[in-house]
Formats: structure tokens, C-alpha cells, sequence
């Protein structure tokens, strides 16, 4: 069962930062460095030091990102930059975004969530983690015994109960309102009342809770449990280092939009490249389509999207003037080729096809792949990206409907790493959960 519970949120005291818009920022994992020096430049307060500070090759055990951040966050707790909420909350949080023209609204709780490992099949997850990364969220929750920026986790309201409740609570005042930034607007109430949490509880109790982003802090924070509890003489289960800061979102929230993470490749020999389609030829069935063609991103959509049963790709690359329609024609073969333990319906997705037949059979990256492969979610710049020689290839695939990560997460399994990519990323800095 899920353990669900409130938590004194830490926030911004809005009278001392300004402008509120100044001090969000993207989660660590899509933190580049050029956006990092902008954070830096924006405010003084920007939450990018907490998250994700500058490191240096001169950064030591004593003197680290690490060490940086969690100064850092002593002197604004001091200064009372930031404040821990008085009363224990849920929060709602009304993530408000355009997509495609439209604007959006996704709906989510941000609660404290109490830990589950794998097995028990309470918080269950869809893609598989690298070392590196959890190392780096490990090394801040032991610098900041906080965690930082929700995990994103989805949940099946089949009733709507969750929904009925939360929408009660839209006659409750923001606690923080009129955050705009880069297009996104952002509303979050404190939930307090103690009737309105058991509730919330009680409804959410019997669910199973899916991982959508955020698998290597949750990983993380389950390696600094069981190192918090071997450092414990004694632990209750209770302690705040059992439990991690999520946002949970109904799997049928309007709001909750999947893009697919296309593939971008460098760094392959012309070897490889000059044997690819006839590499391909075995695989798939292969049409060419002008680039130039009118409306050809329309007719990319459509083939993508048609045949649910069918795997698809679109390539660009092998020459500047086409892209290529790929079907895979021999599904037993393409099989094959993918780690026996995988389910069918592993097998039969896209991004299954494309890491394990194309990337490590037809161009030998394997465990080159991290510094080989790039990623974007957006076709028409995939293809720029090559046209302009950052890449050589690129694969663009279909998005995986949330209802196939359901499926893969009960099955126990795991999707290649950067599967899914849930649109757009909430933001950290608006509410953040302490572990003291």
C-alpha cells in the first residue's frame, strides 16, 4: 500500500526574492551549461544552486558542488530566503504550458511518499538508470539531507475520487500564484486540513504508483535510506530519510503529455555507415521520402501513428535529401537480438528496436552509446541537427502511450534508458521537502 503524508514544505518568501518567475529552474537532468550561467545571472537566489551548482576540476571532498550547495542552503534558511510552511501540507500543483499551439493544464499532489523497494510492487518503475547520475543525487542528499526537486509518479483514479477532491479544493488560495517563465505558469494551494489529507490517503492507499521521471532520485534516495539506517543506531520507519517528495498525477489528466525522445547519432566509422542499409534491408521494409516534400511532417506523423501493432522508424541521414520510412519486416529476427529476459512487449517497442538492432548490432556503438547518442524531441530540429554535422544520423520514433508504461512496469520491466520523456518537466524551487 501506498504510505502518503504530508510534509512542511520550504519555499520562497516572496517579499525578499522579487520576482518569483527569477528563481525556478529546471531539474538537474536537463541542466546544461549555458543554462546553468543564465540561472546564475537571473537571481542571486535562483534555485540552480541548490539543484544543481557549478562544479570544478579543483572541487575537493571539503570544497565540492556538494559542499557549495549545502552552504548555501544554511544561509537562506538563515536569512529567511527560505521558510518552512508551519502546518504540515499536501500541495496541489497546477502546472499551466502550451504544446503544439494549446495551453494545458496538469494536475498534481507534491506529498511525501514512503519508499518501497522494487519487489513490493508499491512504487514501480519503467526505465532503466545509470550509475553516474545517482552517484550525483546521492552526493546531494547527503550535503543537503533535502530532496530537491519532485519525482514525477502517475496513478490510476478510476472513480475519479482524487480528482472530485482536489477540484474542491480550487476555492483554497494560492499559497504561490503568477510564476511565469518561459511560457509556463504555475499555481500550488497547501492542503492542511486534516479531513481533506485522509482522504487523499485513503483514496490513493490501494494504488500502485508509477514512476513517469525521476528514477535516478528515486533510486538515490533509496541507497541513502539503507545508508541512514546503517548509520542508525536505532530506526522507528518513521524517519524522514524513510520517505521521498513526489508529484502524482492521474494517468488520465489532460495535461499529461509523452514525447518520444529521438535518437541522434555520432562518432560511427564509414564503415559501418556505408554498410547500414543493407544492414537495415534485413530488418525492415524501406521507403524513401523526399525531404522536400510538401507537408512531409505531416505525412512522418502519419506513418509513425498508423498501425499501433507495427514498428516504425523514420532515419535521416544516409543522404541530405530523404528521410527513410523504416517498418520492421522480420519482428522474430529483431527479437533476437534483444537480452532474453525482456518481455514481448519490450521487445516489440520502437525504442527497443532502435537501441538494440540498430545502435548495437548495425552500428557497434554498445557501450560506446553514452557518448555517442544524443537526444531531442522534436523531428524538424533532429534533422537540422544533422544537416548541420553536430550528428550523423538521426532515428525518430513514435511517442509510448502512458498506458504502455503501465504495462511495462507491471510486467517488472524496464525500458531502455531515455524511453519516454514526460512533457514539459516540472520545475524545482517551488516547494522542496527537508529530511531533518
Amino acid at each position: 500500500m501506498a504510505d502518503i503524508r504530508p510534509f512542511r514544505g520550504v519555499r520562497y518568501d516572496q517579499s525578499v526574492i522579487g520576482n518569483p518567475a527569477s528563481v525556478i529552474c529546471s531539474p538537474y537532468d536537463i541542466i546544461t551549461p549555458p543554462m546553468r550561467h543564465e540561472l546564475y545571472q537571473v537571481s542571486e537566489y535562483n534555485f540552480v544552486r541548490l539543484e544543481d551548482g557549478w562544479g570544478s576540476p579543483e572541487d575537493t571532498v571539503a570544497d565540492s558542488k556538494y559542499t557549495r550547495s549545502a552552504a548555501t542552503l544554511e544561509q537562506w534558511l538563515a536569512q529567511g530566503v527560505l521558510k518552512a510552511d508551519e502546518v504540515p501540507a499536501i500541495y496541489l500543483h497546477d502546472h499551466y504550458f502550451m504544446y503544439q499551439g494549446l495551453e494545458y493544464r496538469r494536475r498534481g499532489i507534491i506529498a511525501r511518499i514512503r519508499l518501497e523497494e522494487p519487489g513490493e510492487m508499491v512504487v514501480r518503475r519503467h526505465e532503466g538508470t545509470l550509475a553516474e547520475p545517482k552517484d550525483d543525487r546521492l552526493s546531494l542528499l547527503w550535503a543537503l539531507q533535502a530532496n530537491t526537486s519532485p519525482i514525477l509518479a502517475l496513478f490510476e483514479d478510476r472513480q475519479q475520487q482524487v480528482t472530485s477532491l482536489l477540484a474542491a479544493q480550487e476555492k483554497v488560495e494560492p499559497e504561490i500564484s503568477g510564476i511565469t517563465a518561459g511560457g509556463e505558469r504555475h499555481q500550488v494551494r497547501a492542503i492542511t486540513e486534516a479531513v481533506v489529507i485522509d482522504r487523499l490517503n485513503h483514496s490513493l492507499a490501494n494504488r500502485a504508483l508509477y514512476i513517469a521521471d525521476g528514477h535516478h532520485r528515486y533510486e538515490s534516495a533509496l541507497i541513502y535510506r539503507q545508508q541512514r539506517e546503517a548509520c542508525s543506531p536505532s530506526v522507528s520507519g518513521d524517519e524522514m530519510f524513510n520517505f521521498v517528495m513526489m508529484t502524482l498525477v492521474d494517468f488520465t489528466d489532460p495535461g499529461l503529455i509523452v514525447l518520444p525522445p529521438h535518437r541522434l547519432i555520432r562518432g560511427v566509422s564509414r564503415t559501418r555507415l556505408s554498410g547500414l542499409m543493407a544492414g537495415l534491408e534485413a530488418f525492415f521494409s524501406v521507403e524513401a521520402l523526399p525531404l522536400a516534400t510538401t507537408g512531409v511532417w505531416q505525412q512522418v506523423d502519419r506513418f509513425l501513428g498508423m498501425g499501433t501493432d507495427e514498428v516504425k522508424l523514420v532515419m535521416f541521414g544516409q543522404d541530405s535529401q530523404h528521410l527513410y520510412l523504416l517498418k520492421l519486416s522480420d519482428p522474430a529476427a529483431a527479437s533476437r537480438m534483444m537480452p532474453y529476459f525482456h518481455s514481448e512487449l519490450y521487445k516489440r517497442l520502437a525504442v527497443s528496436v532502435v537501441d538494440h538492432v540498430v545502435l548495437e548490432e548495425l552500428l557497434g556503438l554498445g557501450g560506446a552509446a553514452d557518448e555517442a547518442v544524443g537526444y531531442c524531441y522534436d523531428k524538424a530540429d533532429a534533422v537540422q541537427r544533422v544537416l548541420d554535422r553536430e550528428y550523423q544520423l538521426a532515428f525518430m520514433i513514435s511517442p509510448i502511450p502512458a498506458t504502455v508504461v503501465k504495462a511495462i512496469a507491471d510486467a517488472g520491466d524496464r525500458m531502455p534508458r531515455k524511453s519516454t520523456y514526460f512533457y514539459p518537466k516540472a520545475p524545482a524551487g517551488l516547494v522542496f521537502n527537508r529530511l531533518v
